[in-house]
């Protein structure tokens, strides 16, 4: 083994394949984004040379402040969610059901395998109001409480895009989470079992501590899938009222599908990823910083 990973090119032979497609998927798309951004237009209707005329558009955009704060905010509830109920939900796999676990991990993890447009049409018709009343509003009913129409308002709105990407993603984490726990050694539980360590005491101390990388794995992962949310919301109610519930990604994509201006798209493009590398960098640094000193 030494000798493979010792040989440069060994190592070259087997990263070359991967690279070639990380350049091609990655590297390319994020070229191409940059030399669009200094052209305004499509190929259908031909480019111009615009030069930093989207930058500024950009910076003038009275929409792009209400799309970079709801996907902020969207992204920042749902990876809490994500993360500390998928802990839970670990927590309960491997310390209660242990090897009963399996068909409850099964039932979690299914909403992650469904279609995503099958899940918006299911939330639609959860939480609908016309032309039948969905079966949330009917519960609310029969509590005494007055029927909400979900989809009149941002707010309203919100929380069913929340529940609708917690209950469709929660599943992945806590089998993400799950396996990272089996990775923490039993003996260094009985240890702190024999010394007394128990419940809660035996979380903080040790569960935790140990399992620290893989929930900053989780959750720069969590966090760069939700900021690049699209494809829920855009099957759920396309990011209305108006623009009330339009993250950044779907923005992206009217501008340069529904309105031809590539150019502007990229431009958005740009923050998006800008906006991904910077949360990476602070989450990893910040979580990184409690692990080093611990």
């Amino acid at each position: 083994m030494r000798q493979v990973f010792g040989n440069r090119r060994a190592i070259a032979f087997f990263l070359a394949p991967t690279l070639l497609v990380y350049i091609g998927v990655v590297v390319v798309p994020v070229g191409w984004s940059l030399v669009y951004s200094v052209f305004s237009g499509s190929p259908a209707s031909g480019f111009t040379f615009a030069g930093l005329k989207n930058f500024r558009a950009l910076f003038a955009d009275p929409t792009i402040p209400q799309t970079l704060l709801f996907t902020v905010k969207y992204a920042t509830v749902l990876t809490v969610g994500q993360i500390v109920i998928g802990y839970s939900l670990a927590l309960l796999f491997k310390f209660v059901l242990r090897r009963s676990s399996t068909f409850i991990r099964t039932l979690v993890f299914f909403p992650v395998v469904l279609p995503t447009v099958a899940v918006a049409l299911l939330f639609a018709q959860l939480f609908a109001v016309t032309p039948q009343t969905g079966p949330v509003d009917s519960i609310v009913h029969l509590l005494g409480g007055h029927p909400v129409d979900w989809f009149v308002s941002g707010s309203h709105a919100f929380v069913v895009i929340i529940a609708m990407d917690m209950w469709r993603s929660v599943g992945l984490f806590a089998v993400i989470l799950y396996v990272g726990l089996l990775d923490i050694p039993e003996d260094v539980i009985e240890s702190a079992r024999i010394d007394g360590a128990s419940g809660f005491s035996l979380l903080r101390r040790i569960i935790v501590p140990m399992s620290r990388p893989i929930v900053v794995a989780a959750t720069i992962f969590a966090l760069n899938a939700d900021l690049k949310v699209f494809d829920s919301i855009l099957a759920l109610n396309n990011g209305g009222p108006g623009t009330a519930t339009t993250p950044l990604n779907l923005y992206m994509f009217q501008e340069s599908f529904n309105y031809d201006n590539w150019g502007y798209g990229s431009t958005i493009a740009i923050l998006i990823t800008g906006l991904s590398l910077l949360v990476t960098v602070v989450v990893f640094r910040s979580l990184r910083r409690d692990i080093t000193k611990d």
